[in-house]
């Protein structure tokens, strides 16, 4: 028995690696445009140009240097500039993802919930909150496999190791340091718990985080002047949100974790607001008291919650992801843990002992893994209405993606570009990685000249990323090209602009309430 359900382990592993590796290659990149910013970096890298989106401009623009430089490593190995960068990323993600199932898997099964590993791999092979930022070219499949092969080693007294891969996924993502002070809270109370008080021990696990971490701080110090990224400083001041924006999004996020709005629609909201938050605590209070290591560390998704619902960052799709397998994780434990129970109480143990194949691979698994299954498959389209025509997740849509790549070929048909113009755009990712001009961001994470113009007076807000007028009339960019909206209160109705800039071309679209797609060139 026991060499059979290695065997069946065996297969099971291997099954779910190439579900989620065939759940990303399917609908191809479908590139968001924050990851070609990244991509840009990279290429700017390969070129020899530096750590730079502008030529001869040290911003640090990313918040993802671990992953701008893997990216640039990998396509080293191409022996050309033109790397193609999203399906470079595509692969890094699809394969990063594949490697977290099985260690989501893993995890749970050395906690003694096996049933809730499988289904916590096969829903994380397919969630359209993981698949669609992998297939988006961003440093988010990368960053969850940092973490979780982190909490994989912790829990196998790995300490060094782990504390190397929380310093890698530090310079992934900043907000790491959540999960890191998670991490010495824990190892804190088990080095008190066993009394290991070691300065060796400590000293090799600070050194082991610190090796990826001090060589970047001591680089980013020099080449920038500050390691801090300049994107943070720039989210900070450039959107207007109200004081709740960010609490009023994750609290639907945490309560349909599985997407099951899209099954039950709003009313699933109300229920799994009670509903997940309760199976949570169930799994914290049972590894309370049979693993602190564990529970401390898997308050991960609420100390999360907690501090970007305290931040209040304009919350873009993917700061959703990174809590997730660790709150899927309790929710499905949990609910392994309670049916067991309640099985139990109601007296069909005896009926496990006389049938224990149908009860442990039968009933239980069907409760616990087709449910969040069937939810997370709801996600997924057919046949997409834009872009590649494979099976994708809905929420993967790129529609604003195409949108300024067919500005920049019309603006490229009707103008003889100089190639040392500046174009000034509030999304710069894909305007930046295909036309190679110089780029003013006006919302400034990559142009550190546009937060001189900001915060922005409110009365210019229709939505996030308005453009200050006086920031576009005193560099007089050569070319811009936004959506209407983002100028609809301030820069459309300034006299000054329409005396200086001439619009070329307008693209139909009513993408955020806009009303088209304006480009426009200098008189």
């Amino acid at each position: 028995m026991a060499n059979k359900m290695s065997r069946l382990t065996r297969f099971f592993i291997i099954g779910v690696f190439l579900l989620a590796l065939i759940a990303r290659i399917i609908p191809g990149p479908r590139t968001i445009d924050d990851s070609y910013i990244t991509f840009r970096y990279s290429r700017n890298i390969l070129a020899g140009n530096g750590f730079v989106f502008n030529r001869g401009e040290r911003v640090l623009g990313t918040t993802t240097p671990l992953y701008t430089i893997l990216l640039s490593s990998i396509a080293l190995f191409t022996g050309k500039t033109n790397a193609p960068f999203p399906w470079i990323a595509l692969i890094i993600n699809a394969l990063a993802d594949a490697v977290t199932c099985v260690l989501l898997f893993q995890i749970c099964k050395k906690s003694g919930f096996t049933i809730a590993g499988i289904s916590l791999a096969l829903v994380w092979a397919i969630a359209p909150y993981s698949v669609t930022f992998a297939i988006g070219g961003l440093e988010t499949s990368l960053y969850i496999l940092l973490l979780i092969s982190a909490l994989y080693f912790y829990l196998n007294n790995h300490y060094q190791l782990c504390a190397l891969l929380l310093g890698f996924s530090f310079l992934t993502r900043p907000d790491a340091l959540i999960f890191i002070g998670l991490y010495l809270v824990s190892r804190l109370c088990v080095a008190c718990k066993t009394r290991s008080y070691s300065i060796s021990t400590w000293s090799k696990e600070i050194a082991a985080f610190l090796l990826p971490v001090l060589p970047w701080m001591i680089f980013a110090s020099i080449y920038f002047g500050n390691p801090i990224p300049h994107s943070l400083l720039a989210k900070s001041v450039t959107y207007s949100l109200p004081s709740n924006a960010a609490l009023e999004r994750l609290i639907q996020h945490y309560a349909t974790p599985f997407l099951e709005h899209l099954t039950f629609g709003v009313p699933s909201i109300a229920v799994g607001l009670v509903l997940y938050p309760f199976l949570s605590l169930v799994a914290l209070y049972h590894f309370w008291k049979n693993d602190q290591q564990m529970s401390i560390v898997l308050l991960y998704p609420f100390l999360y919650f907690g501090v970007f619902a305290i931040a209040n960052p304009l919350i873009f799709r993917w700061y959703l992801s990174p809590p997730l397998p660790f709150y899927f994780m309790l929710i499905l434990i949990s609910a392994e843990k309670m049916l067991k129970s309640l099985l139990t109480v109601r007296g069909i143990d005896r009926f496990q002992k006389r049938t224990p194949t149908l009860f442990n691979y039968g009933i239980i698994p069907v409760i616990i893994i087709l449910p969040p299954l069937l939810f997370s498959a709801k996600g997924w389209t057919m046949s997409p209405d834009h872009g590649n025509k494979s099976p994708a997740p809905e929420m993967a849509y790129i529609q604003l993606e195409l949108l300024y790549k067919n500005a920049l070929d019309k603006l490229l048909c009707k103008v003889n570009v100089d190639t040392n113009a500046t174009l000034a755009a509030g999304d710069v990712g894909v305007l930046g990685y295909y036309s190679g001009l110089r780029i003013l961001d006006t919302v400034g994470l990559n142009s550190t000249e546009a937060l001189d113009y900001y915060p922005l007076d409110k009365k210019y807000y229709a939505i996030n990323y308005a453009i200050p007028p006086d920031l576009i009339l005193d560099y007089k960019t050569e070319y811009i090209i936004i959506l209407e909206v983002y100028g609809r209160l301030g820069l459309l109705k300034d006299n000054r602009f329409n005396d200086t800039y001439t619009l070329i071309e307008k693209i139909p679209t009513d993408m955020y309430g806009s009303d088209g797609m304006l480009i426009f060139s200098k008189k």
